[in-house]
């Protein structure tokens, strides 16, 4: 069984930044954070493929850089230049065995 401990969201005006963490209770090399607004479907974000290359979301590229520490199991997500339209809930994600392994989810919420 996985566990994901997500921590960092909060509150932050349109221009500021906020670094997402999630921690992961073994090593996994296939993370994401996915993110869900209001009335919306959870969508992909940022990810690290099995190959640790990385992905991002058209919107957020350029702006949000995930990156992890193998040490600690933990996968970050870095967000500058906040949006109004990045608020939402975001969630770690985690694919291991074969299953797919959510974190509890953390609210980001941007201020115009």
């Amino acid at each position: 069984q996985v566990q994901l401990v997500e921590s960092g969201g909060g509150l932050v005006q349109a221009g500021g930044s906020l670094r997402l963490s999630c921690a992961a209770s073994v090593s996994i090399n296939r993370m994401a954070w996915f993110r869900q607004a209001p009335g919306k479907q959870r969508e992909l974000v940022a990810q690290f493929t099995s190959t640790l290359n990385t992905n991002y979301a058209g919107s957020v590229k350029g702006r949000f850089t995930i990156s992890r520490d193998n040490a600690k199991n933990t996968v970050y997500l870095q967000m500058n230049n906040l949006k109004p339209e990045d608020t939402a809930v975001y969630y770690c994600n985690a694919y291991y065995s074969f299953k797919d392994y959510w974190g509890q989810g953390t609210q980001v919420t941007v201020s115009s």
